[in-house]
């Protein structure tokens, strides 16, 4: 009974030593499973490089496209990294394109309409006409409505080797700054302008001089006479340029550029060599900053052109129904002609007013009067202090 007692003893002993070994044994396991994971997320990460068309330091657009890049980050838990650049920092501005299609960086930020040059249609993903639709539509008119594919068929033309998301749908653009206030076509005949893209025809078909000009150059020439008026974007940016500095009459709401939004090319090859997951993150980080982008710029641009009213005692206006009118009239005029001698471009334009026609009528039926509403707590829009 003893020798049995002590076995039994020795047995259970066995047992505790077996599933404390056991149990340290799966612990160990576990760790090595997790530790791959933290050594690619760290010492391993894939880093890509980007070029943007925007100066870094107090630039709206370049914080917008560092909170896409950190979104892709935080989506790959680190695994997948961006190292954004500023303009001119390994290209010019007109050069990006270039730039990620042959590798020289993997990614660029910036719009369609900085290679316009290249070909017309360009504006159409960003800065067309508007047929009724804010950037919202347009973007929409992109992944649903058949603008995609005709997007990767325009790269082709222009010889861009890469896939593209976008992200940030704008608000409609400013007309912009004057040394006045204009209101009638004649005011603005032959004055000479800042603008790109296909509002570059469109002002042009209104009397107006246009010059393309980069951004950081607006305020410069404005000041030196080179251009009496020039619009950018929106009251952020305009104020970080100093444009309050060289005009104090700002008109907001223009159908010159009433939609548009940020491209993000990235080089095929390298887009291919990524895992599906890093790819997927790329894509969705774009939709994400899509939202976070135009919430903080509604929150921005209402604060900032506060600022230029009541701090640097800029006059705003809305833009005259006269001048949009007449606006209009130069986009007929504008797509008229391209259409008539380019059948891609008109390809385009047909898709667009195709999905213009169904999707704006629902939408501009749907919606009640919000500035009635407005009015209605407020006073008078024109009046109401901010």
């Amino acid at each position: 009974m003893i020798k049995e007692k002590k076995s039994l003893k020795n047995t259970t002993s066995s047992r505790r030593k077996f599933f404390k070994t056991a149990a340290k044994a799966g612990a160990v396991a576990a760790a090595t499973v997790a530790m791959p994971n933290i050594a690619t997320a760290g010492s391993h990460a894939k880093t890509l490089k980007m070029q943007a068309a925007w100066p870094s330091g107090a630039n709206i657009f370049f914080e917008m496209a560092g909170d896409y890049c950190k979104m892709v980050e935080e989506m790959s838990g680190g695994s997948l990294k961006i190292d954004l650049q500023p303009v001119g920092a390994v290209v010019k501005t007109s050069e990006i394109g270039q730039a990620v299609s042959s590798g020289v960086v993997d990614m660029g930020h910036w719009v369609t309409a900085y290679w316009y040059g290249k070909n017309p249609a360009a504006s159409l993903f960003g800065t067309g006409p508007s047929y009724g639709m804010s950037s919202q539509e347009v973007m929409g008119w992109m992944e649903y409505g058949g603008g995609r594919k005709l997007y990767d068929e325009t790269l082709a033309k222009v010889g861009f080797d890469y896939i593209g998301f976008f992200h940030m749908p704008m608000p409609a653009q400013p007309f912009g700054w004057f040394k006045k206030n204009v209101t009638k076509v004649s005011d603005v005949k032959g004055m000479k302008y800042r603008t790109v893209g296909l509002a570059t025809n469109v002002l042009t078909a209104m009397g107006m001089v246009v010059r393309q000009l980069p951004g950081g150059e607006i305020q410069p020439a404005m000041k030196t006479g080179l251009i009496e008026a020039a619009e950018f974007n929106n009251p952020t940016s305009d104020s970080q340029f100093g444009m309050q500095d060289v005009s104090k009459h700002y008109h907001l709401g223009s159908f010159h550029q009433s939609q548009e939004m940020f491209e993000i090319p990235v080089n095929k090859k390298t887009y291919n060599s990524l895992s599906p997951a890093h790819q997927a993150i790329l894509k969705n980080a774009a939709y994400a900053a899509n939202s976070d982008n135009y919430f903080k710029a509604l929150v921005r641009y209402s604060n900032d052109l506060a600022k230029l009213m009541n701090e640097h005692k800029v006059n705003v206006y809305q833009t005259s129904d006269a001048i949009l009118a007449e606006q209009l009239k130069g986009w007929d005029k504008v797509i008229g002609d391209f259409t008539k001698k380019d059948a891609f471009f008109k390809k385009i334009v047909d898709s667009q007013k195709a999905y213009a026609k169904k999707v704006m009528k629902y939408l501009l039926m749907n919606q009640p009067n919000y500035k009635l509403a407005y009015e209605n707590e407020f006073g008078p829009i024109g009046k109401v202090k901010i």
